[in-house]
């Protein structure tokens, strides 16, 4: 378990950290974005991420021979990467869950050919142009939404990899520490605000 005063510590560093990034010229820290979808019923679709992806990972059954919960799952995944690490509204959650998605990138852009400096958002839209060609009942379209340098080697035999993926038990680990941690501070932000 980790001290909660660390949360506190780890807010205050992270908005120094921004302020100073600001305020000396250096980059911004990475931002994602997810398409929203309204036949979820879901607002916020961080939170719709947390629960996919703690759900579809630890069961790798339901993704094999569905490429298109497959892209929805690894879009998430890389969302949750650098959402949980950077995003201001998650500086509450343990340090060890954007760390595991951290270790856990490597496991899911190795299986699928992903390149290692493919920028988040990148793989995002690619997976998610998959996942509407795909609904579209248009396979070329989406064997040509995989492409170098972001995914290799592209086309058909990329969609295949989608369609194969195999297990992914780092990914699932993170997946599931997420989902744990929202939960956490969902109760603790009720005891503390009973009113809302």
């Amino acid at each position: 378990m980790v001290n909660s005063s660390g949360f506190g510590r780890r807010a205050v560093s992270l908005a120094l950290c921004g302020l100073a990034a600001g305020c000396t010229g250096l980059p911004q820290p990475p931002v994602t974005r997810l398409p929203v979808d309204p036949t979820l019923g879901f607002a916020d679709p961080t939170r719709q991420a947390i629960i996919h992806a703690s759900y579809v990972f630890p069961q790798p059954a339901s993704l094999r021979g569905n490429p298109v919960e497959a892209a929805q799952a690894i879009s998430e995944a890389e969302h949750l990467a650098v959402e949980l690490r950077y995003g201001p509204r998650w500086v509450e959650m343990s340090p060890l869950v954007p760390m595991a998605f951290a270790q856990a990138r490597e496991e899911w852009r190795g299986a699928l050919g992903i390149a290692p400096e493919a920028a988040p958002q990148a793989v995002i839209d690619a997976m998610t142009a998959v996942r509407l060609a795909l609904a579209a009942q248009n396979p070329p379209g989406a064997a040509a939404a995989l492409r170098p340098p972001v995914v290799a080697p592209g086309g058909a035999a990329s969609l295949q990899r989608l369609a194969e993926l195999p297990p992914l038990p780092r990914t699932a680990w993170a997946s599931q520490m997420a989902m744990q941690e929202m939960w956490r501070i969902q109760r603790q932000d009720s005891r503390n605000r009973p009113w809302l």
